[in-house]
């Protein structure tokens, strides 16, 4: 055993390849597929846009549900992402092993709570945001298929993870990338009922997305038993260890919040939008499909710097960790001034995509133009939190996050909303954004300044 431990180890890229070489062939396919999703999500919504407003802004009230799942699944496997590649840095195959594990138990829990909350609460979530009988009944369409079936989304983020944490990122970006082709495909067949099928509308895009994220799932299953060797299931006699959960939910609880408190402020931010008209509350979701394309691969060079940095901490490399956390936020913010670009210079472009009227380009342009300021700041903060999570200071990425979108933005925008003009709401982006940059620089410093090896 300590012979397989040692050969498993000293093969290990993440510990021995050139840092720049190892961020970019740990990063480049998750990028790339979460570019590729970037895509389906936009898509999604261009053909959303065809069957009417109304059935874009159910969509985008729709959003923070999305977010909250996206919150529990992404969340916990990060969790699971960082303990388990510390466990192999340290050399810990039982232990890693046993990780594995206890990841499928937690999919398996997770997706029977919300296929609960999916079967029964979509009526009282969109009857909180709007009275428009035909926006909610669009909505609780969308809202049960995609929350009820919701198994395929904790499956497909629990075992990318898992080969994530083991560097086998190439195979997660097959898995991301067949899950959104197969949604872009099924799409225009559901909505519009082509290929002989019936058209189904929202209901149809609902059911192309959690077809795509099923299919990512099993496949993601199918390539962690056959190709990745440096874990190993068996649930033959196995019983869950409280130790176990518990550590991995001492790094994904602070995850999950933060990225919950995305649904919050999303629900928050679409309640002052609709109190100027529909179309505020359509652009606002819009801009969210639009940004992921730029914020996506951020996110995905993320995902390869977790793992990089908590099997470096896992194996006492200060210097690689130091050097592999600067070369991505260099990355991230080239990114980020990309999108500043595109979003400054061709707007009317963008939203022409979705079938926009008059109304909404008129309200979507400086849309754009005001919130793409915050950009410049973002990356700098996303990769501070991805590092925080990396090396267990998960609650200061929650603190960030606290202050970026609950305790600066919402209020700003509440309060700039109030001069009666939806353009200066747009400008709590940019305020929350400056201000949570800066509390990511003290802890970064700090927990720069703390690491004793």
């Amino acid at each position: 055993m300590e012979e397989r431990l040692e050969s498993n180890h000293e093969e290990n890229k993440m510990g021995v390849m050139p840092i720049n070489k190892l961020l970019i062939t740990m990063s480049l396919p998750i990028i790339i597929s979460m570019l590729v999703q970037a895509c389906y999500n936009i898509v999604d919504s261009i053909f959303v846009a065809q069957i009417s407003e109304n059935a874009l802004t159910a969509v985008s009230l729709a959003f923070p549900a999305q977010n909250l799942l996206i919150a529990f699944a992404g969340g916990t496997a990060v969790g699971i992402n960082a303990l388990l590649a510390r466990s192999l840095g340290e050399k810990n195959q039982d232990h890693a092993n046993s990780i594995a594990n206890h990841a499928v138990i937690i999919w398996l829990i997770m997706s029977v709570i919300f296929a609960i909350i999916g079967l029964t609460c979509g009526n009282l979530f969109f009857s909180a945001q709007t009275n428009d009988q035909d926006i909610l009944n669009l909505g609780i369409q969308y809202f049960t298929i995609v929350v009820g079936m919701s198994f395929g989304l904790f499956g497909q983020f629990t075992f990318e993870r898992l080969l994530q944490a083991t560097g086998r990122t190439v195979q997660t970006m097959i898995t991301q990338g067949t899950g959104a082709i197969i949604n872009i495909i099924l799409d225009p067949i559901f909505i519009f009922g082509l290929c002989n099928m019936p058209k189904m509308g929202v209901a149809g895009a609902a059911l192309a997305t959690v077809i795509g994220q099923i299919v990512a799932c099993f496949l993601g299953i199918f390539i962690n038993i056959k190709y990745n060797t440096d874990i190993h299931f068996s649930l033959k006699g196995f019983r869950p260890k409280w130790d176990i959960i518990k550590r991995i939910y001492e790094i994904s609880i602070p995850s999950i919040i933060m990225q919950s408190i995305g649904s919050i402020m999303t629900y928050g931010m679409n309640i002052i939008l609709i109190g100027f008209s529909s179309t505020a509350t359509a652009v606002f979701g819009v801009y969210f499909k639009l940004q992921s394309f730029f914020f996506m691969p951020v996110f995905g060079l993320n995902n390869g710097l977790i793992p990089i940095v908590s099997y470096n901490y896992g194996a006492r490399k200060k210097k690689r960790m130091l050097g592999v956390i600067k070369l991505a936020m260099i990355y991230a913010t080239i990114m980020m001034i990309i999108g500043v670009i595109v979003f400054e210079m061709i707007p009317e472009t963008l939203f022409s995509f979705f079938n926009a009227s008059e109304h909404m380009l008129s309200l979507g342009i400086p849309a754009l133009r005001i919130i793409a300021i915050h950009f410049i700041f973002a990356g700098f903060g996303i990769v501070c939190s991805a590092v925080f999570q990396a090396v267990s200071k998960g609650t200061y990425s929650l603190i960030i996050s606290l202050v970026r979108q609950l305790i600066v933005l919402l209020p700003a925008a509440y309060i700039l909303s109030l001069f009666g003009n939806v353009n200066y709401v747009w400008f709590s982006f940019p305020i929350a954004e400056i201000v949570s940059a800066t509390f990511a620089f003290f802890f970064f410093r700090k927990v720069k300044k703390n690491l004793d090896f």
